[in-house]
């Protein structure tokens, strides 16, 4: 097992920063910069594989199911984060979009040691949270090869859910489980083997994708705005208020009114403005169409 970390890219020495330790400051983080434009080119050549996974990940929840996102360390904090981000931006129930971590909750702000390395701990997290078709399980790691990450993706797979992989390395065993492999390849880091750097950046570009599209999909965004933001505190109450206006053309105290009248959730807010009708004939004009406001204003 040794061995094949050894041949992995994201552990390779890159040859472009060997002296980094010696540059100046301004051309160390030159450096860093130049190595990071590389990580949108390896998610760009990626892309068919994260389409067929948002169109995947979309479908699961339209017809009820739910996502989770499971990895160790780094790869598992950007799931965590991507989860936690989903309901406040685009309005949905926590439960539906759920980041799993090796170690658990202490493992966001520590280093839990050994945890990874147990594929007995994923496959009871898959267990715990009852997994099975119709959900979607996005396991998360740059070496592809993490063991509690695999534990989990397999017993997932076992029990009829659907698998993605998010890697940073080609013809990983985490790739050989996958129903879709998402593998960006941003090639050796700055700091040998600190996944945390280019690997990072591409999982966190690639999970921002999955999410963002799979919403955009539901219908949780009008244009592009964020039609489905909860207003849960005062900033994003008045971001509320900004995108219906922004929306609708509505005057601010005529968007705050439409607000207020549906309990500040802003899409049928925008409806009732857009169409001058009441508050339950645009909740029923957004049932008719799924939720997408741009079909519920049609004639």
């Amino acid at each position: 097992m040794r061995e094949d970390l050894d041949r992995l890219d994201t552990e390779q020495a890159n040859p472009l920063t060997v002296h980094i330790d010696e540059m100046s400051t301004m051309d160390m983080v030159r450096a860093i910069n130049r190595e990071d434009r590389r990580c949108a080119e390896a998610v760009e050549r990626t892309l068919p594989e994260i389409a067929q996974a948002v169109d995947l990940i979309a479908a699961r929840l339209q017809a009820g199911g739910r996502l989770y996102y499971m990895g160790a360390g780094t790869s598992g904090r950007l799931g965590v984060l991507d989860a936690a981000e989903c309901p406040p931006t685009f309005g949905m129930p926590p439960e539906l979009v759920t980041g799993l971590i090796a170690g658990g909750r202490t493992a966001m702000t520590e280093a839990v040691e050994g945890a990874e390395d147990d594929p007995a701990s994923g496959e009871r997290e898959v267990d715990a949270h009852g997994m099975g078709p119709g959900d979607v399980l996005v396991g998360i790691a740059a070496s592809g090869r993490t063991p509690y990450v695999l534990g989990g993706m397999a017993r997932a797979k076992a029990r009829g859910a659907d698998v993605v992989a998010v890697v940073c390395v080609q013809n990983s065993a985490m790739a050989a489980l996958a129903d879709i492999t998402i593998a960006p390849l941003p090639g050796p880091e700055v700091i040998a083997g600190s996944s945390r750097m280019k690997a990072g950046t591409c999982q966190k570009m690639v999970l921002n994708m999955l999410s963002t599209g799979a919403m955009i999909r539901l219908g949780k965004v009008y244009g592009n705005l964020m039609a489905d933001v909860k207003a849960t505190n005062e900033k994003l109450a008045a971001r509320a208020v900004r995108i219906v206006t922004a929306a609708t053309g509505a005057s601010e105290q005529a968007a705050r009114r439409a607000l207020e009248a549906c309990d500040m959730q802003c899409k049928p807010a925008i409806v009732m403005l857009l169409l001058g009708c009441t508050r339950e004939d645009a909740l029923e004009a957004l049932e008719r169409a799924g939720g997408h406001i741009a079909q519920a204003i049609k004639p």
